[in-house]
Parts: C-alpha cells; structure tokens; sequence
C-alpha cells in the first residue's frame, strides 16, 4: 500500500504561419459536419486535450493547434508539439525549440529554448544549452542565479524548478536548497529529497545510516513537522490546509502544525479539491469534508476529485459526474470522462468522443470519420 501511494501521489508534473494551402484544407475539415449528429464536427484529428483559459489543443495531420468552444480554429494547426495554455500563455515546439504564444497564436517569446516549463508566479524556467534561468513574460530574463546547480541543467535531474509561494527549488552537488525571486539561497541545499511549498510547507528527506530526517519545513527551511518512518509514511503535498499522511497501513489528514484532523482510516486517500478529498475504504470510492465526515459514502469502483462543483465516477464499469451531495447529475454512460474545465468536459462513449455540459449533453463532437481510431478511451485522454 505504501508503495502503491507513494506513486500516486508522485504521478504529478510529467507545437509559424502554415501555407495558404494548408490552412484552406483545415478549414475544409472544419466545415465538415457529421451527418449523424446535428452538432459541430472536426475530423481526422486525435489525443484532444480538456479545455484550459478556454482553449483545446488538438492535433490534425500531425501539427498541433487550438479550438475554442465552439469548435473552430482559435489557433491553426502548425506546431510540432503544444501544451495547454497557463496564465495566459502556451508553450508550443517549433524547429526543436520551445517557445510561448499568445492566445492569438501570435509568439510573445521566439523559440529558442532547449526546455522551458509553465509560467507559475509570473516566471518561467527555461534553459539554453544547459544553462537555465527564469524569464517573465516578455522573455526577458530576470532570474540567472550563479549557482553550479544550473550548469548540465537537467530537468530529468530536476536540477531546478518553478516558483512556488515564492520560492523555487534548486540543486547544488546533488543536494537540493530553496531560492527567492532575487536569487539568493534561503534554504541551503542539504535534502535528498524535496517538494515544492504549498500552505507554507515543503516534503523533504534527509537519508541516513539511521532513520535519516523526513517530514515538513517551513520557509526558513527549519524542521516544523518531523516523521519517524516507522510509524508514518507517503506524506503529500499540502493542499487547503491538509496533507495525506499514512500510519499502520491507513491512511488520513493532517494539518500543518502535524497534528491529525482526520485520523488514518481509509485505504487510499487523495488531496482536498473544492473542501472534498476523494478516499477509498474497502476498495469502494467515496468523499470526505474537512472535518472527516463521511459525505458520500464509499460506492464507487473509481472516482475523481471535483472540479467545478462536479466529479466523475465510476458505476458499473461506465463514469458519470455526481454533485458534492453524491446525486448523480450525468448518468454513468461515459468509458472516459475528465474534469470540468470552462464548464466544458472531455468524454469517450463507444465511438464517439467530444465534450458534454454539464447536463450531459454532447456540444462538440469528434468527427465520426475517426471512429476506429477513438473506439479506446485513451484516444480521448487528457494530456
């Protein structure tokens, strides 16, 4: 079980203008309607993302773009590689570089970089040839510290990362330290193992002969919540206050002073979204509230947290969404169904993929032309 959580909850962080040609095909593609559904229709395209700052990539004769809601083209396709939009910017892959653009699809930052990660907090980390640093949003480059940690940069390393609650982490001799947005070291590089800060808390391990050192610190790096691995194992990130902490095979919350909220319990546990934490007991899925209070009993096979006031489930094999009182609001139908995101949702059912509202109701389908290629979910997963 510990090894079973400890990958889950580590299962997080992980394309100018094309021809005049091309772009008359797209929108041929575009105009096409599938005659079975009287809603719009895109063909041949495939690996679709959710909607995000109202966008969708989605990738046509092997070049990325985006669609809004609507369906349509927001940004043709002509990248090699994208990602989703974040504070208002998207990295996308051109020639072998990264670069961002706007949601016009114009570029605010040229490609150039051999990485270039998410803005967060107003700054992004990017590198060129092994060197990293933190640009803002013009591209300029604000942030360059003189540390050996950014020589060989390596993000396989995780040399360095994003800002966050204003400070990054970095890696100094295979140690790894916090900085600030001035660049100096707050927190000497000393932890084998270290998490970005969320509640004014970061994970870190120091390994020993012994024990060694587990637990949270705080922003001045001093010990606030110490573990013995003997008694308490798999901490998460701290999201809303609370962090899962296992003990004697169970799982529960805890809160940043290190005391329990709600004591080990469950089979499996996941972080708070929107003041609901999706638990297993007995290999049944339900949620809690902040207090422990059981709020929708465990029934499900499977189940995710909430977005956007909704949740998917799992019931006999197919996915649905629930409300935050446990009725169901669309009916289990789904093989696929992601969160909502700009009250849109990404879902496969048979053949079909597309996005529904949130009554159900499938306002953008994926051409059927593409049927044999989407007849398994993961044609229609979330990137």
């Amino acid at each position: 079980m510990k090894q079973l959580f400890s990958l889950l909850i580590g299962l997080t962080f992980t394309s100018l203008l094309p021809s005049q040609g091309f772009l008359k095909e797209a929108n041929h593609k575009l105009n096409s309607i599938d005659n079975q559904a009287q809603i719009p229709a895109i063909p041949q395209f495939y690996s679709p993302s959710n909607f995000s700052e109202g966008l969708a990539r989605i990738q046509i004769d092997e070049k990325w773009g985006y669609i809004d809601k609507t369906g349509k083209f927001a940004i043709p396709p002509q990248f090699e590689g994208a990602t989703d939009f974040a504070q208002g910017l998207a990295r996308v892959w051109v020639n072998q570089k990264w670069g961002y653009i706007d949601k016009t699809g114009k570029f605010a930052i040229p490609p150039q970089f051999d990485y270039a990660a998410n803005f967060s907090e107003g700054l992004a980390l990017v590198s060129i040839e092994n060197q990293a640093s933190y640009i803002d949003k013009t591209g300029k480059r604000l942030l360059q510290p003189k540390l050996t940690a950014f020589t060989n940069f390596s993000p396989q390393r995780a040399d360095a990362a994003n800002f966050y609650e204003g400070l990054a982490r970095i890696k100094i001799a295979d140690k790894s330290g916090y900085i600030d947005k001035t660049g100096n070291i707050v927190i000497q590089p000393q932890f084998d193992v270290a998490e970005a800060f969320s509640s004014g808390r970061a994970w870190v391990q120091i390994k020993g002969s012994g024990r060694g050192r587990y637990g949270y610190i705080d922003k001045t790096g001093k010990f606030v919540i110490r573990f013995d691995p003997q008694q308490l194992y798999g901490a998460s990130k701290f999201s809303q206050g609370l962090a899962v902490v296992g003990s004697n095979s169970k799982l529960g919350y805890m809160d940043t002073t290190g005391s329990f909220v709600i004591k080990p319990q469950f089979d499996y546990a996941f972080n708070f979204s929107e003041g609901m934490a999706w638990i297993g007991v007995a290999q049944k899925s339900g949620y809690v509230d902040k207090t422990g209070k059981i709020v929708i009993k465990p029934q499900f096979t499977s189940a995710t947290d909430f977005s956007e006031g909704l949740a998917s489930v799992n019931i006999g094999n197919k996915w649905g969404y629930i409300d935050k009182t446990g009725k169901v609001l669309v009916s289990p139908q789904f093989d696929y169904a992601a969160k909502f995101s700009g009250s849109l949702a990404l879902v496969s059912i048979g053949n079909k993929c597309g996005y529904i509202d949130k009554t159900g109701k499938m306002t953008l389908q994926l051409h059927s032309s593409l049927a044999p290629k989407i007849s398994e979910a993961a044609w229609c997963r979330v990137q």
